[in-house]
């Protein structure tokens, strides 16, 4: 414990480790956020009934999930945005958009298609539009279903985020890294910073749980 205090709090290395696990999270929120966007418009393309659309949000899908990420934020930091002004996280947060929402484009497609095509037939002989019957009949079908794969994508987004170091950018894994070196207590900060990621990991875990909770109130305030 002694240890830990002296290299951690009387060192000031804590504000370093503060700010790596700000610009990971940074990095994080905005690629789940971009990544969802783009997934969900890539999952529309990938289900359009034009096949040129289909076939070509299919290969963009085959070739993002089967490219390692680390490649593929090398490639677009050394090579497409070489030649720009673009900050590094920045060129980070579209790989990571970019990646995911490969992965989110096929969530959502599953989960869309596992959906109860009764009940949107009902909700369509009762009146209701095919906007309407999607929105709200389809797509709260479609969230539940997605649920659990989502909240794992998106703490493996988080997880791949350790990567970024490699592109200069000075996120919780470099930093632990790099603290390491200086210290020469390499158990005691890698155990840190495992501790740091599994807390962001069930940190996600409880908003997705309590998100949960609060709906199932809503639900039940409703029958009443």
């Amino acid at each position: 414990m002694n240890n830990i205090y002296e290299l951690l709090i009387e060192s000031g290395m804590w504000r370093s480790v503060l700010s790596g696990l700000l610009v990971t999270l940074k990095i994080s929120a905005l690629s789940v956020l971009f990544g969802t966007i783009l997934g969900a418009g890539i999952c529309w393309l990938r289900m359009s009934r034009f096949k040129v659309l289909s076939r070509v949000s299919g290969f963009y899908i085959a070739v993002l999930r089967g490219m390692p990420v680390l490649m593929l934020l090398m490639m677009m930091y050394y090579v497409v945005f070489a030649r720009t002004n673009l900050e590094a996280d920045i060129i980070a947060v579209i790989t990571f958009s970019l990646n995911s929402s490969a992965y989110f484009a096929e969530l959502i497609r599953s989960a869309l298609m596992a959906s109860d095509k009764g009940q949107v037939e009902a909700a369509r002989t009762l009146g209701f539009s095919r906007i309407q019957a999607f929105f709200l009949v389809t797509l709260p079908q479609a969230v539940d279903i997605a649920k659990p794969v989502y909240e794992s994508t998106v703490v493996n987004l988080i997880q791949w985020t350790s990567v970024v170091g490699y592109v200069t950018i000075t996120d919780l894994a470099r930093v632990i890294n790099t603290a390491s070196s200086r210290t020469m207590q390499p158990v005691i900060m890698i155990c840190v910073g495992m501790l740091l990621y599994l807390g962001v990991a069930y940190l996600v875990k409880a908003i997705f749980y309590f998100a949960g909770i609060r709906k199932m109130k809503k639900l039940k305030g409703a029958e009443k």
